[in-house]
C-alpha cells in the first residue's frame, strides 16, 4: 500500500491501471480534500474482468474443490487480519464514518464473520441431499439425488455507505460456493475494495481470475455486468431505482439477482413503553449520519403521548455529538458528498413545503465551513403520506408520526413501498412480538433485540429487495439445484 491507498484494479490475477492509463479522485468528505487518485476503469477493462472469471470458472476446478476455498478464504481471513488497523483509517477518511462506527458494522463486525462464518459453512452445508430409491421407467429402480452447485460469474456491485461491510459479505459468501466474481465498487469508495484486491492477489491462493477489482468513475462500467451473456448473477446492494433497472438490463439474458436496497423503516413505540428510553432509538438516524438503508428514520409514537416523546427526542437529538469523523466521540460525520447532501437538504425543504414542523435542525452546520455536513434534523406534525415519510432520505432526519392504537400504527408502517428493517418498543415482549408479526419487513427487532450477524438473513420485502444475503439463505443466493438419477445397482 502507498500512503494515497492502493490504486491499481485486480484482473485475472494480476494488479493493474486502467487501459487507458487515467485515474479519478477520492474525495474526503469531511474536508473536501483529495486523497489521492484510482484506476478509472472502462467498459473494456471490465469486458477483461468479466471474461478472465469466466475462464477461471469453466477451466479451473475451483467450484469442485471445497477444501482449498476454505483453505484460500483462511488465508484472506488472515491477510485481512493484518491490516485491520490500516482499513480503519483508511474507511474514515474515504467513507467519512466515523471512528465510532468502525468498531461495530464498518469494519470489526464484518471482520469477524464475514468471511470466517462462510469459509465454515463449507464444510456444514448439505451439499448433496439423497432422496428416497424410486421405481424408474424401465420397471427397475433408480437412485435420486439433489446436488448444489455454483452459480457461475457473480458481479457483485457495491455502494459506498458501508462499503467493506457489504464486499465481505457478498465475496465471503460468492467465493465460498465456488463462483467466481467481478468486483464493482462505488466511485466514491474505491480504496478499500483496491486494498482487497492487492490482499487476494499478495496473500492467497485464489487462482487468478476467480476475483477481480474493476473501479470507474462512471457508474455505467458496472452496467457491463448486469448486461453481458456472461455473468450469471447480480449482486447488488443500493438504491431502488439502481435495483429496478438492473431488474431491466438483465432480463434479456433472464441473471439471476440479489438485491437489497431501500427502506422506510419505522420504530413503533407502543403506549405502554418507558418513553424516555423507547425513543432514544431515534437517534439512530444520526449514525453515520442516516446513511443505511435498515435505519429507523420513522419513528411512530402513540398521539395520547405524542408531545413527551418528541420533546424529549428534541433534547436527545440536540446533544448528538458529530462533526471530524476521526473524533472517537462522535456518532455522526458527513454525507459522502455534495451531490448526497443537496439532495438531504432538498427533501429537508419539501418536510416544510409540505406542511411538517421542523422542529430542529434541517441545515449546514455553521461550524464546519468544509465538508458534506447536515445537522440532525427532526421533524414533528408529519402524516404519512408526505414525501417525507415514504421516500428514503439516507439522511440525518427522523420524521415523528401520531397513531391512535396497535392497529393504526399497524397500518401506518406498512403503508410503504418498503419492507426491510423495523422496531417494536413496548413494556411487554409477549404484545411487541405480536404486532412485529404483523410488520411487513424483512428484519424487525423487539425492544432492540440484535438482528445482525453472519449467520442472520437479511433483506427485505416489497420494493426493498429481493433475496437475503447471509446465514443459509444468503449462502443460497449464489448457489444452483441440479436433480439427478441413476439406476440402482
Amino acid at each position: 500500500m502507498t500512503s494515497q491507498g492502493e490504486q491499481r484494479m485486480l484482473i485475472d490475477g494480476k494488479l493493474v491501471d486502467a487501459e487507458s492509463g487515467k485515474t479519478f479522485e477520492n474525495i474526503n468528505p469531511a474536508t473536501e480534500e483529495v486523497l489521492g487518485v484510482v484506476a478509472d476503469g472502462s467498459a473494456a477493462d471490465m469486458q477483461r474482468a468479466i471474461d478472465a472469471a469466466r475462464r477461471a470458472f469453466d477451466e479451473t476446478d475451483w467450484w469442485r474443490n471445497h477444501s482449498f476455498r476454505k483453505q484460500c478464504l483462511d488465508q484472506l481471513q488472515e491477510a485481512l487480519e493484518s491490516e485491520r488497523e490500516a482499513y480503519r483509517e483508511e474507511l474514515i477518511l474515504e467513507v467519512g464514518c466515523p471512528r465510532m462506527t468502525t468498531h461495530g458494522p464498518q469494519l470489526d463486525a464484518p471482520l469477524e464473520g464475514a468471511i470466517r462464518w462462510p469459509a465454515k459453512h463449507i464444510d456444514e452445508y448439505q451439499w448433496a441431499i439423497d432422496l428416497p430409491d424410486a421405481a424408474d421407467p424401465q420397471g427397475g429402480r433408480s437412485r435420486r439425488q439433489i446436488r448444489k452447485e455454483p452459480v457461475g460469474v457473480v458481479g457483485a456491485i457495491v455502494p459506498w455507505n458501508f462499503p467493506l461491510e457489504v464486499t465481505l459479505n457478498k465475496v465471503g459468501q460468492a467465493l465460498a460456493t465456488g463462483n467466481s466474481v467481478v468486483l464493482k465498487p462505488a466511485p466514491d469508495t474505491p480504496w478499500n475494495a483496491t486494498r482487497l484486491g492487492r490482499l487476494v492477489a499478495e496473500h492467497t491462493d485464489i487462482p487468478d481470475g476467480i476475483f477481480n477489482v474493476v473501479t470507474s468513475s462512471d457508474h455505467l462500467v458496472g452496467e457491463e455486468l448486469t448486461i453481458s451473456p456472461k455473468v450469471d448473477l447480480i449482486s447488488f446492494t443500493g438504491s431502488t431505482a439502481v435495483g429496478k433497472r438492473i431488474m431491466e438490463k438483465g432480463a434479456p439474458t433472464l441473471k439471476r439477482l440479489f438485491l437489497e436496497l431501500g427502506g422506510k423503516s419505522a420504530t413503533i413505540v407502543l403506549d405502554d413503553a418507558d418513553m424516555q428510553s423507547a425513543v432514544m432509538g431515534g437517534l439512530g438516524v444520526c449514525y453515520h449520519a442516516g446513511q443505511g438503508c435498515a435505519i429507523q428514520t420513522r419513528m411512530l409514537l402513540p398521539r395520547s403521548r405524542y408531545a413527551e416523546g418528541v420533546e424529549i427526542l428534541k433534547a436527545a437529538m440536540g446533544m448528538v455529538p458529530y462533526g471530524d469523523p476521526q473524533d472517537a466521540s462522535n456518532m455522526m460525520g458527513p454525507l459522502i458528498s455534495a451531490k448526497q447532501r443537496d439532495r438531504v437538504l432538498g427533501y429537508i425543504k419539501k418536510g416544510v413545503d409540505e406542511g411538517a414542523t421542523l422542529a430542529m435542525g434541517g441545515g449546514r452546520p455553521e461550524k464546519f465551513p468544509k465538508g458534506f455536513f447536515v445537522e440532525p434534523t427532526l421533524f414533528t406534525d408529519v402524516d404519512n403520506s408526505m414525501a417525507i415519510a415514504q421516500e428514503e432520505i439516507f439522511g440525518p432526519v427522523l420524521v415523528v408520526i401520531p397513531f391512535e392504537d396497535d392497529d393504526d400504527a399497524v397500518r401506518i408502517a406498512n403503508d410503504s413501498v418498503y419492507g426491510l428493517a423495523g422496531g417494536v418498543v413496548s413494556a411487554s415482549v409477549e404484545r411487541g412480538l405480536k404486532v412485529a408479526d404483523r410488520i411487513r419487513t424483512g428484519v424487525i427487532g423487539v425492544n432492540g433485540g440484535n438482528t445482525y450477524g453472519p449467520d442472520v438473513p437479511f433483506g427485505g420485502y416489497k420494493h426493498s429487495g429481493i433475496g437475503r444475503q447471509n446465514g443459509t439463505a444468503g449462502f443460497e443466493q449464489y448457489v444452483e439445484m441440479k436433480s439427478i438419477g441413476w439406476p440402482e445397482s
